[in-house]
Parts: structure tokens; C-alpha cells; sequence
């Protein structure tokens, strides 16, 4: 019970700074499209520092399902996780509603253009998070200094390169929680679809540059 809280808190903290910061920039101009990645990165690294060693802070579906396909983790655990960041992202984005009863959309994800790009788009950015996470991390967990760093780095380095097309969003409840909450459902089977995908892509990768322990549970 100790990890599920951990993920529901950690995924809570993602959403609720992540796309809070879209809905204040929205509202304020005061963020910028610099500030918003830079927010997602941040929240994230703070997140893997204070669950990191809890329940591997996952914050995300994608990372969880893929721990899981690397035999990182195991399956049986998968259920429980996806419920919890379901229901942190849920609570962060019905407290935003509260918050923002004007915003329209809470930080929700749409494409820019066309649906086939972004699709395209969020496979590539997760798969390299992904690998990110896999390099850098024991087993499930995700605690330290180089954990921390590399994927909130990487985390703000696509969301601030890719953002303005796609959104950047490389983790299915981030994508699900504001699109509930606001009823706009538009392409949301994208952004639940195309990031398992990346992460499954992830680890035949990891495994074909690194050792074979890539891919089974540490001791």
C-alpha cells in the first residue's frame, strides 16, 4: 500500500504542477512555453527524489507496463500501480478544475497538426525516455542523483522541443486525467496508445547496447 500512495502522490504531483502550469500560463502569459517544460522536468525529478526509492516513482503507465515487459518488475504489480497514477491524476485535475472552473481544456493534450505525426511523435519521445529510465535506473527504482536528473532532463528536453506539436506527453494518465475532467476526449486513444508503444519499443533497444541484465529483475 506504501508504493500504491507513493505512485497516486508522485502522479498526483505530475499532473497537478505539469498541467497547472499550462492552465496558469494559459490565464497569465507568465510561464511560457520555456517555463512549461522546464515545470514538467522539474516536478518530476522532485517526485523520483521523494518516491524514487518507495515504489521507483513510475508516475506513469508507460513506465510501468514497460518495467514490467523488461522483467523489471513484475506483471502482478501492474494493476495496481496504473490504478493509483489513474487516481492521482484524476485528483490533480479535479482540483484544478476547482481551482480553474474557466479553463477549458485543464492542460490537456491535442495535436497540433495532424493526428499521424503526434502519434508518431509521442512513440519517439517515450521510446527515448524510456531508455532513459531503463539506463539509469535498479531494477524498478528510480532514486539518485543520475536517475533524477537524466529523466526530469529528458523529460523537459522533448516537452520543450516537441510541446507546441504534439504535447509532449509520454504518459497516458497525464494525457486522460484533463481530458476526463474538461470533456474534451479529442485523440485522446493517441496519447494513451502511442507512449506504451514507445516504451515497449524501449526495451529490445536498451538490451541490444547494454548488458543482458537490462532486462531481468536486479538483485
Amino acid at each position: 500500500m506504501k508504493k500504491l500512495f507513493a505512485e497516486f502522490l508522485g502522479t498526483f504531483g505530475l499532473v497537478f504542477a505539469g498541467t497547472g502550469a499550462i492552465v496558469v500560463n494559459d490565464q497569465t502569459g507568465a510561464l511560457g512555453h520555456a517555463g512549461i517544460a522546464l515545470t514538467f522536468g522539474l516536478i518530476v525529478l522532485a517526485m523520483i527524489y521523494c518516491f524514487g526509492d518507495v515504489s521507483g516513482a513510475h508516475l506513469n503507465p508507460a513506465v510501468t507496463i514497460g518495467f514490467a515487459a523488461a522483467r523489471r518488475s513484475q506483471w502482478r504489480d501492474v494493476p495496481g500501480y496504473i490504478g493509483a497514477q489513474i487516481l492521482g491524476a484524476l485528483a490533480a485535475s479535479g482540483l484544478l478544475k476547482f481551482l480553474f472552473p474557466d479553463s477549458a481544456r485543464l492542460g490537456a493534450t491535442v495535436p497540433a497538426g495532424a493526428a499521424s505525426q503526434s502519434f508518431v511523435l509521442e512513440v519517439v519521445l517515450t521510446f527515448f525516455l524510456m531508455l532513459v529510465v531503463l539506463s539509469v535506473s535498479t531494477g524498478a527504482k528510480e532514486k539518485g542523483l543520475t536517475a533524477g536528473i537524466a529523466i526530469g532532463a529528458v523529460i523537459a528536453l522533448e516537452a520543450m522541443f516537441a510541446g507546441p506539436i504534439c504535447g509532449a506527453s509520454m504518459n497516458p494518465v497525464r494525457s486522460l486525467a484533463p481530458a476526463l475532467v474538461s470533456g474534451h476526449h479529442e485523440h485522446l486513444w493517441l496519447y494513451i496508445t502511442a507512449p506504451v508503444l514507445g516504451a515497449l519499443l524501449a526495451i529490445p533497444a536498451c538490451c541490444a547496447v547494454r548488458e543482458p541484465g537490462c532486462c531481468r529483475v536486479s538483485a
